[in-house]
């Protein structure tokens, strides 16, 4: 595969589905009636989500624009926390300014499938976005994110309908929890 590069020269992100994902979605239609269908849906909105996802970390949100078409009552509850947003802002100038906030560099994207469920109207992925990069004057670290996205069939199309990203891929205690339950102190 030859090396992609961003608009300013950066090594892009590589897009990777894994084997385990790959045969996952396959096999993950708990709720087709139509299994045939219904796994072709999945497998082919999870090549699309990992591609979606290389966009994102290159900062193209042209291309992942284009990968997402976007639910009218669309729900985001953001990995930074803080309340769930509602609906979705594609202009232009809203997208170019996405850009320059989530441009990742020098970084690496692969889409590992946790569990599909499926119909003939939604698609349920959780996964874990596995990513590393360098982000803003950071240096390079694990950015990785557990993910539910409901997809609803629109047309002959899918709309992401909802999506909760999370970066607790790693394991915590109950205090290390608690801490991120109470939220930072206060000035009083």
């Amino acid at each position: 595969m030859a090396k992609q590069h961003d608009r300013q020269g950066h090594k892009a992100p590589r897009m990777v589905i894994t084997r385990r994902a790959a045969v996952a979605a396959l096999a993950a239609v708990p709720l087709s009636t139509s299994p045939t269908s219904a796994s072709d849906a999945v497998a082919a909105l999870i090549a699309r989500v990992a591609e979606k996802n290389a966009a994102f970390m290159r900062g193209d949100m042209q291309r992942w624009s284009e990968l997402v078409p976007i639910a009218p009552d669309f729900t985001l509850m953001q990995p930074f926390g803080g309340p769930a947003s509602h609906g979705f802002d594609t202009r232009p100038e809203r997208l170019a300014e996405m850009s320059r906030y989530f441009h990742f560099r020098n970084g690496t994207s692969e889409l590992e499938l946790v569990q599909a469920y499926a119909s003939e109207e939604l698609i349920a992925l959780a996964t874990i976005e596995r990513q590393r990069a360098e982000v803003g004057s950071l240096p390079a670290q694990n950015w990785s994110l557990r993910v539910t996205e409901v997809w609803r069939k629109s047309g002959s199309d899918w709309q992401l309908a909802h999506r909760h990203a999370d970066p607790l891929i790693e394991r915590r205690s109950l205090e290390q929890t608690a801490a991120l339950a109470k939220g930072p102190a206060k000035d009083e």
